[in-house]
């Protein structure tokens, strides 16, 4: 029974200041996104369409900053139960620090469970909405104007598409067709639905290039038979951070086969797969700083220092992960080595504990 209230304390306290920790980055995040938005408005994307963008994107904030917030949010909640002797208390009562250590990693988990299962599914479907809404509202409702689009590349042919609706809907499709290097071929449609096993386009018009002539074709609507699906053209639509796990091996494998730029991807796919452990890691090294050399410090000290310990962190990361699309190192080598470097500083300080 006691052990029972031992762990519910513990797991309330560490969630508690988990969930806080992540309320105020991700508030901040948007706030500084929405800044940023306001330099993007136009006459028929306002103010309150930038906050609905901010807002949808919000899942994916508080998903990016779960491992920081969980190294600061423990070691807050560790920091405030060793001011109150609380933790002295435990070990007296024949709790290890390992023990200690295991009864924090119990609520951690159910965390990362969730956070999973949020990154394979809400994720995708949030940010897949904020980035067309913002696309569709920055066209004014006419896509045409939409300054930013995605390229994709199959054999000869390289299409550009100005963005995908949540219905699976294409608008503003721009395909170029080349014969070595010289440019055959161009159509544009105002928009395309797929069928089941072609796309559909409306009002297509095609320049035909024919020696110094141009031959002119529109018609009210065409079939373009393409590799290219909603599903794929979903993916297309998000950055590789805010894709779902198997989307990017997917859009990784896909790429790949078009000879296309996949790295970036595959990194994406290696660093998610490789975040639940990382945020396991982070529980090892706030409770080796507590344990250690923060017992008896200031909360804005340990504040700090979380924040610091994170961005470090963070920071390797991006830096390896640039460095293994420069050098070509593997991408489960980039997305660990961080991990390991961390989980290495863990350990050597627990086992310093006296």
């Amino acid at each position: 029974m006691k052990t029972k209230l031992i762990d519910h304390y513990i797991a309330k306290q560490i969630l508690m200041m988990i969930l806080v920790v992540l309320l105020v980055l991700s508030g901040l995040d948007s706030v500084f996104t929405l800044i940023s938005e306001l330099d993007n408005l136009a006459p028929h994307y306002h103010a309150s369409q930038a906050m609905i963008f901010v807002l949808a994107s919000t899942p994916s904030t508080l998903y990016e900053f779960i491992p920081v917030a969980t190294l600061i949010g423990c070691l807050l909640a560790l920091g405030n139960l060793a001011n109150n002797s609380e933790l002295i208390v435990m070990r007296a009562a024949g709790i290890s620090v390992f023990g200690i250590i295991g009864r924090v990693l119990k609520p951690v988990i159910g965390l990362v469970i969730v956070s999973l299962l949020a990154g394979q599914f809400l994720i995708p479907l949030t940010e897949h909405f904020a980035q067309s809404y913002r696309e569709l509202k920055l066209g004014g409702g006419s896509v045409f104007r939409v300054k930013h689009g995605n390229w994709q590349r199959q054999g000869d042919e390289f299409i550009h598409i100005d963005t995908i609706a949540p219905n699976g809907v294409i608008h503003g499709i721009t395909r170029y067709r080349f014969s070595g290097e010289q440019l055959q071929e161009m159509s544009f449609s105002k928009q395309a639905q797929f069928s089941g096993k072609e796309w559909l386009m409306e009002n297509q018009q095609r320049y035909e290039l024919n020696n110094s002539r141009v031959e002119i074709h529109q018609w009210p609507q065409a079939v373009w038979r393409s590799q290219l699906t909603p599903e794929i053209l979903e993916l297309v639509v998000l950055k590789p951070e805010h894709l779902s796990i198997t989307g990017l091996y997917r859009y990784a494998d896909y790429m790949q086969q078009q000879g296309l730029r996949y790295l970036p991807y595959l990194l994406a796919f290696w660093k998610k797969v490789s975040q639940p452990l990382a945020t396991l890691v982070m529980v090892l090294v706030a409770a080796s700083f507590i344990f250690g050399p923060l017992r008896s410090v200031t909360m804005g000290l340990r504040m700090m220092v979380g924040l610091m310990a994170g961005l470090c962190f963070k920071y390797l990361q991006e830096f390896l992960s640039f460095a293994s699309i420069v050098f070509n190192i593997q991408p489960w080598v980039a997305s660990l080595v961080p991990i390991m470097i961390f989980a290495v500083l863990g350990f050597w300080l627990l086992r310093r504990v006296k």
